[in-house]
């Protein structure tokens, strides 16, 4: 809103013209996240510390873990969300449906998330609402979200899922085109949320992804780049780029508080809105599978406990130590900083992956 506002004064100060360029507002939106959740985030942090906005720790984890973790302030996420949409809301174009989709997913899973940290809270427990009323919530949330999409983009290829490497291999999907979308959407937030449990784990991460995908949304939206690349050519997904900025402004900002040892946690106010938020933007950009790719860490987080569950209950026997497997890792006895850095490791070569499929056409 405010850079269509400054846009209305270019005849009298030429230089405001910079605000009509994507890449400008782009970097500019990460400049606003990050300084509004570094600006907030201390007052944030002793307000939830008073209230006692304390953060359960499973009692199954790691000794020193619970040990470490007791009493820090958990829902950070709300600062996350704050800075975001405050920097969406500066710079981004609220009239682009795609924006306003991602937008929504964020607000709606993220209310979501705090409602789940509320009950954990309240009842001084780490299990929160049920698992089957969260992941029904997130289904209907996902399922209205994908359906007002549909309804208002003028893309008529929006169905159709494209592979990385393979220029010619489309399918269209048609009307399974929505049960994919949920389960990528509900799947992405689920796999971040379950990422998030040491400090700074998940946040990396989700800045390297969201980073990849400020460019892909770019060159998405870009009809040179997009012909160059041989990508679909997708009108108004470079406004994308703006969120993804800010997604990333705001998860710098937060890393400042989060970094070990932490002094607030995310919690699913933030996790979960942060991963459904990427899974839109993967649907959005058409690169729903690159996605998986770039965001390689949360799957193994995610497929981790599936694999445990599923064991579990045929054989009566657990493959990991704990699952996640981060906390396997842990129990195997290697530092948690030694866990973080090389879960990082594996997400920057990950990212570079995507990024290369772009091109390996």
């Amino acid at each position: 809103m405010l850079y269509q506002f400054l846009l209305n004064f270019v005849d009298i100060f030429g230089f405001l013209n910079v605000f009509k360029y994507i890449t400008f507002r782009t970097g500019l939106s990460l400049f606003t996240s990050l300084t509004v959740v570094l600006l907030i985030g201390g007052p944030f942090i002793s307000f939830f510390s008073n209230r006692k906005i304390i953060n359960p720790i499973r009692d199954d984890g790691p000794q020193d873990h619970i040990v470490k973790k007791i009493g820090t302030p958990t829902m950070g996420g709300v600062i996350i969300l704050f800075g975001l949409l405050f920097s969406v809301l500066c710079w981004g174009d609220l009239s682009n449906s795609s924006v306003l989709f991602c937008i929504y997913i964020a607000i709606s899973f993220g209310l979501l998330g705090a409602l789940d940290d509320y009950k954990k809270i309240k009842h001084n427990n780490s299990s929160g609402i049920s698992s089957k009323f969260k992941i029904l919530s997130q289904v209907v949330l996902a399922l209205l979200g994908i359906s007002l999409f549909l309804y208002f983009v003028d893309y008529q290829e929006i169905t159709n899922l494209y592979f990385p490497f393979f220029k010619n291999l489309i399918i269209n999907l048609g009307w399974f085109f929505i049960p994919f979308s949920i389960f990528v959407i509900v799947g992405s937030s689920n796999a971040v949320n379950l990422t998030d449990g040491l400090d700074g784990l998940a946040t990396v991460p989700v800045i390297l992804v969201a980073g990849c995908f400020a460019f892909i949304s770019y060159v998405t939206g870009n009809i040179v780049f997009s012909d160059y690349l041989q990508i679909p050519y997708i009108e108004g997904t470079g406004e994308v780029s703006i969120f993804c900025g800010a997604i990333i402004g705001s998860c710098l900002g937060f890393l400042w508080f989060n970094a070990p040892p932490a002094k607030i946690f995310m919690g699913d106010t933030g996790s979960l809105a942060l991963g459904g938020s990427l899974g839109a933007v993967g649907i959005i950009t058409k690169h729903e599978i690159v996605l998986a790719i770039t965001g390689g860490l949360f799957v193994l987080e995610a497929v981790s406990v599936m694999v445990q569950v599923i064991s579990f209950k045929l054989t009566g026997k657990r493959i990991f130590r704990m699952a996640p497997i981060h906390h396997h890792f842990e129990k195997k006895g290697w530092p948690e900083s030694t866990v973080v850095i090389r879960f990082w490791i594996i997400s920057i070569i990950l990212a570079m992956i995507g990024l290369a499929t772009l091109k390996l056409r």
